[in-house]
């Protein structure tokens, strides 16, 4: 019985690990989306924040994106705070759809009205390079 409950709690430590995930197993390099929206939501925590909002499409019709960004941790030594996005912001993000064509994407740079522009990935996570640089080979 004791074996079986360590191998549980062993198991159990394990799933935030299973829970992070490469750039190229979610998203597609090939696909950079540019989305102006209001914020909705947004989600401080670990492995990575994700922000929601509603952008209007091609054909006025609203639709709901869910935006994955870096490390809470990274984001802070960039100068981010929780209070960084807040709903009601109108912001650009500037990033990569996810390979399932759902409305979600991995965020490389959020801009504000004001013009000020923010990195907003994960510096080493196998995306192209920072504010949709290209990697150099």
């Amino acid at each position: 019985m004791r074996t079986l409950s360590i191998a549980i709690l062993l198991g159990a430590a394990a799933l935030p690990a299973l829970a992070h995930h490469s750039f190229a197993a979610e998203y597609d390099s090939n696909k950079p989306v540019t989305i102006k929206g209001t914020v909705t939501k947004v989600e401080w925590m670990n492995p990575h924040i994700w922000f929601y909002l509603e952008s209007k499409d091609d054909s006025g019709k609203v639709a709901t994106w869910q935006c994955e960004g870096g490390p809470p941790n990274s984001l802070t030594r960039q100068g981010w705070t929780r209070s960084s996005l807040k709903p009601g912001d109108q912001i650009t993000v500037e990033g990569f759809r996810a390979k399932d064509g759902t409305n979600t994407c991995n965020s490389r740079s959020v801009k504000f009205p004001d013009g000020k522009s923010v990195f907003s990935g994960t510096a080493d996570d196998g995306a192209p390079g920072r504010r949709g640089e290209a990697k150099q080979e």
